[in-house]
């Protein structure tokens, strides 16, 4: 399975923040959208992530509050990311080496959409149940000459 397979499943609805953007208000944008990250685009390039991780270590440093923080002062300015054509398997290691939860994925310079930990979880254990029923349904179907006699 590869990762144009979970994007187009999911879909390629993105949300995007600059880095010049205040923090608060792309939290606002997060809270109003249910969504666990942004990513940073600058002059059309992807330059930084920007999730719950980044910004809970962002008001930690603050003491409390975003204050007059920029997204540039927070983010991540080199995430995780993977093209189209990467296999599942692979994403899975990279997020688990990096703790990542979020990644942009990207064709070349074109960014085409964001994968979480979720949707890899949930790609994973579909494929497990398609699995688990074409099995079942393969023994169920065994056919009766094929089985071997038991001599106990």
């Amino acid at each position: 399975m590869k990762v144009s397979d979970i994007l187009r499943v999911k879909g390629s609805t993105l949300y995007t923040v600059t880095p010049e953007e205040p923090l608060g208000k792309a939290l606002d944008a997060m809270a109003e959208k249910d969504i666990g990250s942004l990513v940073v685009m600058e002059h059309g390039d992807l330059v930084g992530m920007l999730t719950f991780r980044e910004v809970i270590q962002q008001v930690v440093k603050n003491r409390g509050s975003v204050g007059t923080t920029l997204v540039r002062t927070a983010m991540d300015d080199a995430p995780l990311t993977c093209t189209m054509e990467t296999e599942l398997d692979e994403v899975r290691r990279m997020m688990l080496d990096r703790h990542a939860r979020y990644m942009p994925v990207m064709d070349k310079k074109m960014l085409m959409g964001v994968i979480s930990f979720y949707d890899v979880a949930k790609a994973v254990v579909d494929s497990q149940n398609f699995e688990n029923k074409m099995l079942k349904a393969y023994i169920r179907d065994w056919p009766e000459d094929d089985v071997p006699d038991s001599k106990f």
